[in-house]
Order: structure tokens, then sequence, then C-alpha cells
């Protein structure tokens, strides 16, 4: 809690200050886990994720999982986070293509229960998902739920990192995105890219749309600051 407060309150000025929480897959490095743990094992514990290793698919529905994911949110409002970063929620894609018609719904409803329990202790605790924007489509209520959304490859990485995005895609990401944005929550874009005129453009075109800009790379293991767009 005091590293968290230390760096809501760093230099250059007061900072909101947010945590990773995967909730369509789980992690075999994070405290949660335990030994002997494997897919079927708990019941919730699906097939491992063969671009992730160590991560494995969950079904998120299943009140086992959404009880540790609640848990973990305790975590953070312990640690004085002033929200959660939600990622992997696209994950009900994949149970949907495996024919469970209630996914898209159901991963709605574990944000919105997420939500729910943590402004039970902290009114203030932001919710902001990462990608799968069109889940505001499958379900309209689900914008209520959030503050803020977060998406990666809009512009550049879809296919490869400091690759453009192909245009239809950005169109489709945009027209999703613009759903929050007219809503009134905050649209963060997170692009994968290296060539300063990439970044430039991507700066650029996000900027134009009202959302917030991030250029980095695909690790994110260092704070990238790029020439022309260092933080206010």
């Amino acid at each position: 809690a005091a590293q968290i407060a230390a760096l809501k309150h760093s230099p250059g000025g007061d900072k909101i200050v947010l945590a990773y929480m995967s909730i369509g897959e789980a992690e075999d490095y994070r405290f949660y886990w335990q030994d002997g743990w494997a897919p079927g094992d708990p019941g919730w514990l699906d097939a491992e994720n063969p671009d992730w290793p160590g991560n494995y698919k969950v079904r998120f529905w299943d009140p086992g999982w959404q009880a540790l994911v609640l848990d973990y949110t305790d975590r953070l409002l312990d640690a004085g986070f002033d929200g959660a970063y939600l990622d992997v929620v696209d994950a009900y894609e994949y149970y949907a293509g495996q024919g469970r018609a209630t996914a898209a719904e159901e991963m709605a409803g574990l944000v919105a229960a997420i939500r729910a329990y943590a402004h039970a202790r902290d009114p203030d605790f932001t919710i902001f998902p990462q990608n799968a924007p069109e889940l505001a489509e499958a379900v309209p209520t689900y914008v209520d739920s959030v503050d803020g959304i977060g998406q990666e490859d809009i512009y550049y990485g879809y296919d490869d990192d400091d690759v453009t995005t192909p245009p239809e895609v950005t169109a489709e990401l945009e027209r999703y995105l613009d759903v929050f944005k007219n809503a009134g929550k905050l649209v963060l874009t997170v692009d994968y890219a290296t060539t300063p005129a990439h970044v430039d453009d991507a700066y650029a075109r996000s900027l134009a749309r009202g959302y917030v800009p991030f250029v980095t790379v695909r690790d994110l293991d260092r704070l990238t600051v790029n020439p022309g767009h260092e933080p206010d």
C-alpha cells in the first residue's frame, strides 16, 4: 500500500493507478495458484494458452473462479489502487465459439459483479477492461459497468509489431470504441511500434478521435517516452 500511495503522489503530479487483473485466464505465477492444479482440477481451469505458457483458459462463469476474482479485487482495494485494468475479457469469444450461447452475457456480468463488489468498499474504484469493445454491442448494459476501456493494436500491431493494422480492422474498432467515448468513457489506445513515423501516426490518429494514446513495445518491460509525445 505504501508503494502504491507513493506512486499516486509521485513527482510530476498526482496519478491514477490501475492494477492489471486477468479475468479470462488463470496465471500460474499469481498468488492464488496452488501446486497440483491442472486443466479440469479445479473444475473451472481449462486448457493452457499455447501462445502464453503458464496462462490457462478459465470457465469464467464458474462460481469458484468468480470468488477467486473477487478475492483478487479485495487485494487491489487493500493496496489502495484507484481501479482495475481487466484483461482477457475477450475470453468469451473462445467459449462462444465452442457453443456457449450465453458467454457474452456472462462476461459482461462478471465485469459488472467486480464493479459492484469494489464499489461496496470504494465507490470511486474504476473499472477499465482491455480489448473486446464489441461486447458493448452484444450487451448494451456493459458500457454502464465500466469507466473506460483500453484497446491494443488499433493502428499498429494487429498482425505484427510495427506493422499497420488492416484498415477494416481499425475502422471496426473505432466504431465500437466510439460507443464508449460517446457515453463519456475514457478510451485508452495501446499500439506496438518503434518506427518514428508509425509512432507519430498512431498518436495523431488516436488523438484526432478523442482517445488517449500510448505507443510502446509488446513486452511492456519498460516505460516508453516517445519523442514529441512526452507526458504532460
